[in-house]
């Protein structure tokens, strides 16, 4: 079976700088409410972002998402400062 980064590369880029955040804490393992917490937004937001970024990235679920943030947090960190001094 071929893991999500055998099958195609994933491209963090095309996504939102809170899609980005999201990403990130889903590696924690906790669940949208404490995610929502977190972030200060409603936890369908969460819901709606995760569904995002499963869409965006080609993935199969939330789970995978969590293990390719996991295994990608270095990536997408730098993602994420990249966009910071952009703006």
């Amino acid at each position: 079976m071929k893991t999500a980064t055998e099958r195609h590369l994933l491209d963090f880029s095309v996504l939102t700088d809170r899609e980005v955040e999201v990403l990130l804490l889903l590696a924690s393992g906790e669940q949208n409410r404490r995610l929502a917490r977190h972030l200060g937004i409603a936890e369908r937001t969460v819901r709606a972002h995760t569904a995002n970024i499963v869409r965006k990235l080609r993935l199969k679920s939330r789970f995978e998402a969590a293990i390719v943030s996991h295994l990608h947090a270095d990536d997408i960190k730098g993602l994420q400062v990249a966009s910071r001094s952009a703006a």
